[in-house]
């Protein structure tokens, strides 16, 4: 979730708003219908009415979209957006769109349920003949010269006062990737295209490509950096590319294992897997350098998964011979989701699991926050407080 901060910080990122704003601009006509995909605080939903938008769907999940209402109120749009705060894999329309807006992307665009709910949006919302903004993200790749970026995942561990040996922590640092920005004259080869999305025939969320990079200069690699370009209508596009002015989504950087040298014409085999796994990705690069004569000066397999410091107990829980059972948090929630049947009150519910589990709640105020909270995550928008009764 974002902050409001975090918010006013995307719109103060001229070169992504003002290119929103031309594709909007545009693409609107006097009776388009507009879907907003995490509207946020609703820019794009009020810049669509102020362009001549009949109606627009305005989708956001974060308790933000209350801030959102009352910025549309402020300046005369309210009786054209409808806010809804839901997912919008969650919802139906009364109505096909003429157009889909939407910037799901973090650091890269491959982020969380970016790329399922443009599909899922693309098949159940759009008019058949839509407008998606944006159409694709290309997303390059080149290996760089990044001993700040590095210094992260190595001097943090092997560099401490008290002589201790972090190896471990060391190698669970180097299978995670982090925001990290270089310059062009960072790139120890020429950038390659690892991956095109095309919003309006994309049917999967996961990515897998091999690139094969020459080395353009000598110099110590110390690890892959990507970003991407987006295209939002035909001759509406920006970069975040190393050497273009920076933007908010920034780009990532992938570390080797250890640093590498290379000489001018070593090749670089890298493959490169980014797979949806529940709501994250898990991120794959092997990596393959040859030198003059083809021989290998490293080989090296990366991933997020070995990234992740599960414990023997938590992965023997994933395990699909494993038997589970509930601890008392499990049985705790367990309760309150029955109880949670349209017939009970949250005051209700609370006096009843503060009863169940008295050495777990000192009070049912106590239980009343665990019930709201699931409340929060798991009640239909039907439920009705004794006031409105």
């Amino acid at each position: 979730m974002y902050s409001i901060t975090s918010y006013g910080k995307m719109i103060a990122d001229h070169v992504r708003t003002e290119a929103y704003a031309h594709a909007l601009r545009r693409a609107i006509k006097p009776d388009s219908v507009v879907l907003d995909i995490g509207t946020g605080i609703g820019i794009f939903a009020m810049l669509a009415c102020q362009f001549g938008a009949r109606r627009v769907y305005a989708i956001e999940p974060d308790d933000a979209v209350q801030v959102a209402r009352t910025i549309a109120a402020d300046n005369g749009f309210a009786n054209r957006i409808e806010f809804i705060q839901e997912l919008s894999s969650r919802i139906t329309l009364s109505e096909r769109v003429d157009l889909i807006v939407s910037d799901l992307r973090g650091v890269l665009p491959l982020f969380r349920h970016h790329i399922p709910s443009i599909i899922d949006a693309r098949k159940r919302f759009l008019a058949p003949d839509g407008i998606l903004i944006p159409q694709q993200d290309t997303l390059w790749a080149a290996v760089s010269e990044a001993p700040d970026l590095y210094e992260r995942y190595s001097t943090l561990w092997s560099d401490n006062a008290y002589g201790l040996d972090l190896g471990a922590a060391r190698r669970l640092a180097v299978n995670t990737w982090q925001k990290g920005r270089v310059a062009s004259d960072q790139l120890l080869t020429p950038p390659q295209q690892w991956a095109t999305l095309d919003y309006y025939s994309i049917e999967s969320a996961n990515i897998s490509a091999e690139m094969i990079f020459t080395a353009m200069r000598a110099g110590t690699a110390h690890g892959l950096s990507l970003w991407f370009d987006g295209l939002l209508a035909e001759g509406v596009s920006f970069s975040n590319a190393p050497g273009q002015p920076e933007l908010i989504y920034g780009s990532a950087f992938f570390p080797f294992s250890s640093p590498v040298t290379l000489a001018v014409g070593d090749r670089v085999s890298v493959k490169l897997s980014a797979d949806l796994v529940v709501d994250d990705y898990v991120w794959r690069w092997n990596t393959q350098v040859a030198g003059q004569g083809d021989e290998i000066k490293a080989d090296f397999k990366q991933s997020t998964f070995f990234g992740a410091p599960l414990s023997p107990n938590q992965l023997r829980k994933r395990e699909s011979s494993y038997v589970p059972a509930l601890d008392k948090e499990g049985q705790i929630d367990r309760l309150i989701l029955s109880l949670m049947n349209g017939q009970n009150s949250l005051s209700d519910i609370a006096h009843t699991v503060a009863t169940d589990f008295p050495d777990r709640f000192k009070s049912w105020q106590d239980a009343l926050n665990r019930a709201g909270e699931l409340s929060v995550k798991y009640s239909n928008r039907s439920g009705l407080s004794h006031a409105s009764q």
